[in-house]
């Protein structure tokens, strides 16, 4: 039997093999077609312009442009993510009459060309610092787990080329021999340290090699007053990081608030010390350098590396959240900011309209993972601290979130987490508002699986069985998941399938996007990517896939459709 078995399955596999992929076209991308050739079956060159104007919304006028657009990525080869693709080849139009219906689904799969959104930094850069999320690492120098993975640069080097721009040190004194006696550490545990100079001369190397806005620089301090003097005539504000045109340009502090003596040019770098006594987070806000009798010379010098100045958290919540005439940074687990939020909502969103919150994991999280980042912005907390080597879920709405804006690190939070309303009313994220947006979400086609994975990599003995998942994540009123229905046994997965979203708060929504295969017993991964609402591109979009750690594929992309109807105001 078991024989008899092996036979059917194979004879399945040689049969379904070499099956070509008879599925037809999306209705929608046939009429789009239809309507900009006028009926032909070629689309001619000027007939592309047209819907590339008119249906896709791109700022381009002229014949010229779009020949400079073909050119650019057919010199450069990225137009195309393999030579042999079924779906993503180029076609040549100059040499052509115009383009087929295939070669146009072909051109609308270039994601350079059409993808889901904008590339370039759009959000006004001239507020203050409060007034926008960033993206913030937490014990950056990790390499693994919270308690025996080594400290080293090398996953601080990877967050800045993701865009990171808040990066964590831990600063303790060094029995070695470097120059300056400093080591980089997570304290009381067993991990290995780094030497603060390596860390640093990374940062400098590689802080504007995806962005070119500030980088901030959070420090941990359990350095004596002698070591603290060392740092500042180590590390003068001539070895600060510059890049010219960087910073957020007139990012001044709000009337009454004390100056930060923010240099736009440099990076920025802001004072988290610790408790000595106690190296939990819950108490890592101030040392008391007086006990210490510091020099008062090197005191000073250090003192002046310092933007932003924690302080400690005394008293009541209550008191924690007053809103002082000087600017503070406050800093919360996601344990304590969670009890806030049920008692002291409308107090957290007060604060953080003019001071910066920062929430970091609870030390519970030993393998370094992640909290739902919602959890602070919903808050309007700036700095949500994770673990960028805690790959999973809270990560992958980290990245999303942080698409925004060009990639450059920094989000322009909602007015209504930013303005003072009358009669002082303040966003409330757990009520429920009426529905202000329908999003539309149009699943198209998939296609690269073939070129990305092995070709049993799914299933053994047929091609997958492919599905897509789509999800809202936001406040907790507007989460919801859906997904399409299954495609059997094909590479090139067709679903044409919409789905419909109703949105109180798009200004915090991710769109959440996973394809699996289907199995009897779990289904595999078939790659991922989460987009901010608010930032998507109406018209028919391009959109990569990423594998679990978040690095995008080079073939897998999906064709979709999104639209955004606006009902009510907030």
């Amino acid at each position: 039997m078991k024989i008899e078995a092996f036979k059917i399955r194979m004879l399945n596999f040689l049969t379904k093999k070499g099956e070509v992929d008879k599925a037809e076209p999306p209705l929608d991308l046939k009429e789009a077609f239809s309507k900009f050739a006028r009926g032909g079956n070629q689309m001619k060159k000027d007939q592309l312009l047209r819907f590339i104007v008119e249906h896709q919304g791109e700022n381009i006028s002229s014949m010229e442009d779009l020949d400079k657009i073909f050119e650019k990525f057919l010199l450069s080869g990225s137009c195309s993510s393999s030579s042999n693709s079924r779906y993503t080849r180029f076609p040549d139009v100059n040499k052509r009459q115009g383009l087929s219906l295939s070669d146009f689904i072909n051109f609308l799969l270039l994601h350079d060309l059409n993808a889901a959104l904008k590339d370039k930094v759009h959000h006004d850069m001239n507020a203050p610092l409060s007034h926008y999320f960033m993206y913030t690492g937490h014990n950056s120098y990790l390499t693994g787990n919270q308690f025996t993975s080594e400290s080293s640069d090398e996953p601080i080097i990877e967050a800045l080329k993701q865009g990171v721009r808040v990066i964590e040190l831990d600063l303790w004194p060094s029995k070695s021999s470097t120059k300056d006696g400093i080591k980089v550490v997570h304290g009381r545990t067993f991990t290995t340290p780094v030497s603060v100079s390596k860390c640093l001369q990374s940062i400098k190397k590689y802080a504007f090699y995806k962005s070119d806005y500030p980088v901030i620089l959070t420090l941990e301090d359990h350095l004596t007053p002698k070591h603290q003097g060392k740092f500042a005539e180590e590390y003068q504000p001539s070895d600060s990081i510059s890049k010219s045109n960087a910073g957020l340009a007139g990012c001044e502090p709000p009337e009454e608030e004390e100056s930060w003596g923010l240099d736009l040019s440099d990076f920025v770098t802001e004072l988290k010390t610790t408790d000595k006594q106690n190296p939990s987070d819950a108490d890592r806000e101030t040392i008391n350098t007086s006990d210490n009798k510091p020099n008062q010379q090197g005191l000073r010098k250090y003192k002046q590396l310092i933007t932003i100045h924690g302080g400690k958290s005394k008293g009541s919540m209550k008191d924690q959240l007053k809103d002082d005439i000087k600017v503070r940074r406050l800093s919360l687990g996601e344990k304590k900011l969670k009890s806030a939020s049920e008692s002291h909502g409308a107090d957290l969103i007060r604060f953080t309209q003019r001071n910066i919150l920062r929430v970091y994991p609870k030390g519970e999280r030993v393998k370094s993972s992640n909290f739902r980042p919602h959890l602070g912005w919903m808050y309007g907390a700036q700095m949500v601290a994770f673990n960028m080597q805690g790959h999973g879920k809270s990560l992958r709405f980290m990245q999303g979130m942080f698409r925004a804006n060009g990639g450059c690190g920094f989000v322009k939070k909602p007015e209504f987490l930013i303005r003072t309303p009358p009669h002082d009313e303040v966003f409330d994220p757990k009520k429920t508002l009426p529905v202000k947006e329908i999003l539309k979400v149009k699943v198209y086609q998939g296609d690269g699986w073939s070129l990305d994975f092995r070709p049993k990599h799914f299933d053994r003995f047929s091609p997958p069985d492919f599905y897509t998942k789509v999800c809202i994540v936001g406040v907790p009123a507007d989460c919801v998941k859906n997904k399409t229905s299954v495609r059997m046994d094909t590479w090139h997965p067709v679903w044409d399938e919409e789905l419909k979203f109703e949105l109180r708060v798009p200004e915090l929504a991710l769109l959440r996007i996973e394809v699996k295969d289907k199995d009897k017993g779990k289904d595999d991964f078939a790659g991922q990517t989460c987009l901010p609402v608010s930032e998507l591109r109406q018209g028919f979009r391009s959109v990569p896939l990423y594998d679990h750690k978040g690095k995008i594929f080079k073939s897998v992309k999906l064709l979709m459709r999104f639209k955004l109807e606006t009902l009510n105001k907030l």
